[in-house]
């Protein structure tokens, strides 16, 4: 189980993660997610520039079984997307913590981050 929480991001109730590298956030789903979702056949990203809330929608993700809506762990301003995942969205199913991270989010408060799950919570709530 440990081995596909990692152990450097934090993450949502609603199975996405977030790393902070820099003045920059990065989010995906996780492991456990993509996994629940089975083969991921489309991603709907947000633009960027845009500003995403903190717990609210700001994509979909859609599989072969289910379409899920996509929650923001913070607020802030959407400074890069993941253009790969328009022509390639099963790399959310191969890589979901490297190639198949979603948004790169300028954060509006990094405080926010301290609500988030470390991995053994993250890990809790999955059992």
């Amino acid at each position: 189980m440990s081995d596909s929480i990692p152990q450097n991001l934090k993450y949502t109730k609603e199975h996405e993660w977030a790393r902070v590298e820099g003045k920059t956030v990065t989010v995906g789903v996780t492991h456990h997610a993509q996994e629940s979702l089975g083969d991921v056949v489309y991603v709907e990203l947000p633009k960027l520039g845009a500003t995403i809330t903190e717990g609210k929608q700001f994509g979909v993700i859609e599989s072969t079984k289910a379409v899920s809506d996509l929650y923001a762990p913070l607020s802030g301003k959407v400074v890069k997307v993941n253009d790969a995942l328009t022509g390639n969205p099963s790399i959310i199913n191969t890589d979901p913590y490297g190639a198949g991270w979603i948004v790169e989010v300028e954060p509006s408060d990094t405080e926010q981050l301290g609500k988030l799950l470390d991995a053994a919570a993250y890990g809790e709530l999955l059992k």
